[in-house]
């Protein structure tokens, strides 16, 4: 189990570096998606920035308002809009 949880928090760590690497609507333009492609880029790219985004917050322990506010915020950044 603790193998586990130290997997995914290596995995959401690395795919929060992706993301601050580049935004979803940055990744999307350079793959110069349109239309149906894009949208369903961009649901899941927020999907996985916001799995990612979570694994962070309870990384640092957060709850409550601040766990909402720091969720929020790093899904923003990571989508880009």
């Amino acid at each position: 189990m603790r193998n586990l949880i130290v997997a995914a928090v290596l995995a959401a760590s690395a795919m929060a570096a992706q993301a601050a690497d580049m935004s979803c609507t940055a990744n999307a333009a350079e793959k110069k998606l349109a239309g149906a492609a894009k949208t369903s880029f961009m649901k899941k790219c927020e999907k996985d920035a916001t799995a990612a985004c979570e694994a962070a917050a309870a990384e640092k322990k957060l709850a409550g308002a601040a766990k909402n506010s720091f969720t929020k915020k790093c899904v923003k950044d990571a989508v880009g809009s």
